[in-house]
Order: structure tokens, then sequence, then C-alpha cells
């Protein structure tokens, strides 16, 4: 079970990982994450990095250095990682990758009220899924191949991972449409006809008057 962290933001995890380098500014945290696609490793909302900065700051995370102004721009607060920091990102890295966790991505939400689409209609969005996901994962193992020529595999694992998840649902999305094209998915007659008369199967209505007994 995931351990309640005392900044629980993905972000903070960013920052403290980028502070590990060396001291920086909140405004140089951000080019640098940015510059790097963190946004694309972990949901990042950029407008909270000052917020994350002062609680990070706050439970001794991180410390300011020193504070400085060049010319007219604002005052720039510069930002080390503490002991205490470097622990808790040791420890929280761990975490992510030791102990699985169940995510929700939203095409498990689509899948889970699939059944209020008519079969044809699912067919054809489906198509259109995998024809997005096949260009996306050809453009992405493009970019893979050639950052592999210039960075070192350990920067790169992320990028791996997801082409990985990506390529098997893929393969996942294909065996499903091949189901429904050659109708050998289980209750895709019930199915079609729910949306042909209206009417509910009564092995569905059954299921789902047992759900309800159970409650």
């Amino acid at each position: 079970m995931a351990k309640r962290r005392r900044v629980g933001n993905l972000l903070a995890l960013a920052v403290l990982s980028t502070l590990v380098e060396r001291p920086m500014h909140p405004y140089e945290m951000a080019a640098v994450l940015r510059e790097r696609g963190k946004e694309q490793d972990m949901p990042i909302k950029w407008g909270s990095l000052y917020t994350v900065v002062a609680n990070l700051t706050r439970h001794g995370l991180l410390a300011a250095v020193e504070s400085g102004r060049q010319g007219r721009r604002p005052e720039r607060t510069v930002y080390r990682i503490t002991d205490a920091g470097r622990e808790e990102l040791a420890d929280w890295t761990r975490e992510l990758v030791a102990v699985p966790e169940r995510e929700h991505p939203r095409f498990r939400a689509g899948l889970s009220v699939l059944g209020v689409l008519p079969p044809d209609e699912v067919t054809e969005l489906l198509r259109q899924r995998l024809d997005r996901l096949e260009a996306q994962l050809a453009e992405e193992r493009a970019d893979l191949a050639r950052f592999a020529r210039e960075v070192p595999r350990i920067f790169l694992i992320e990028v791996e991972y997801d082409l990985a998840v990506r390529t098997a649902e893929v393969d996942w999305v294909r065996g499903l449409l091949d189901e429904l094209t050659t109708g050998s998915l289980p209750g895709l007659a019930e199915w079609r006809a729910w949306h042909e008369t209206g009417a509910v199967p009564p092995d569905w209505a059954e299921l789902a008057e047992r759900g309800t007994e159970q409650q």
C-alpha cells in the first residue's frame, strides 16, 4: 500500500529528482522539466510549481540557498535538496517501482460502459483508436531509436515501458476487433438485439437484478 507522503503531488517527485543534480530556482526547475518532457511521465500542473516548492521547503525537504534579483526581473530564490529530501526521493522511487497500484485510464472507463453503444459503432470507434495507436507507436519508436543513439538507456526506460504498454493495447484492441467482425464475441447477438429492439436481454436483466439484491 502506498505511503502517505508529506507532499504527495507527483510534481514534488519531479522537483526533488531535478534538484539532486544542483540547486535551482523554480523558473529554472520548470525549464529543465519541460526540456525533459517530464509532463509525459506524470501529471504536472505547472501553475502549482511554486506551491509545491513552498510545501517541500516547509517540510524540510528543500532549503533556500539564496535570493537574488537581476535587473527588473522579480526576485528569485535558489533551492537545494536537503538530506531529508534525498531520503524522501529514494523512498518514494522505491515504492513506485516495487509496489503495484491499480490505475484508472480513461480507456478503461469507456470500456466499462461499452454496451451503451451499438456493436457496429463500437467496431468503428475501435478501428479509429487502433489506427491512431499504430501511428503513435511508429512515431514513438522512431523517436526512441533516435534518442538511443545519444542518450544512455537508463534515461529512456520509461519510454520503453510506455511503448510496451501501448503495444499490448494494440494487440488487445486488434483481438477484440477480430471478435466483433467475425461475430465470435460472446453475447454479441444479445447486445445487437438490445440496440435494435430496446428490450434488455433476459440474462442481462437477471444479472442486474442479482446485483441489486446483493446491495
